[in-house]
């Protein structure tokens, strides 16, 4: 009803024996409501991406960019160290992380051609901590080693990062810890 385009995109496609079993349900899709395009898609095997990429890229309108060439977001470098942060934890602790964690940049300061950084990884419960931080500190060691390594990228100079966990017992139900950790305007 907002006069908006809507793509109907089926995922999995590849699982299916039998193709010929898509047809119906499409069909039966379809009926219900129009669609500017449908796309069947194995998005793991990158079977008809090609097509639906080109079929957004005609529907989108055209205008002028929102952002300069040069520009790759529109968030903060502070924010992007935080994020670099949490990437590791989930990279380094996968299925172990706890689902209350999160990360504060408590201080983001140059020194000359060095970005100083401290970084805390909340957690609610003190069980939660050594899940984090590892035996005699190897997994904190290396979330910390691999955020500094991408923010050296990142920032295209030297990192000093300092990383701690703490605990914050709540934290996820707190209106002012999730305003400050950045969860919310």
């Amino acid at each position: 009803q907002s006069g908006v385009p809507v793509v109907l995109v089926v995922n999995k496609v590849d699982k299916l024996a039998d193709k010929t079993a898509l047809l119906p349900f499409i069909a039966q899709i379809t009926h219900e409501r129009e669609f500017a395009s449908v796309h069947p898609v194995s998005a793991m095997k990158g079977k008809g991406l090609e097509a639906l990429v080109k079929d957004l890229i005609f529907l989108m309108p055209e205008s002028e960019p929102h952002f300069g060439e040069d520009e790759i977001t529109d968030r903060s470098e502070r924010f992007l160290a935080g994020e670099l942060v949490r990437e590791q934890l989930m990279l380094r602790l996968g299925e172990e992380l706890p689902y209350s964690t999160t990360v504060e940049i408590e201080k983001f300061e140059e020194d000359g051609e060095l970005l100083r950084i401290a970084a805390v990884v909340w957690v609610e419960r003190e069980g939660q901590k050594p899940i984090v931080i590892g035996k005699g500190g190897e997994r904190m060691k290396a979330i910390s080693t691999g955020a500094r390594i991408g923010m050296e990228k990142l920032f295209g100079r030297k990192v000093f990062l300092e990383t701690w966990c703490r605990v914050r017992e709540g934290w996820s139900d707190d209106e002012a810890a999730l305003r400050r950790f950045g969860y919310s305007d």
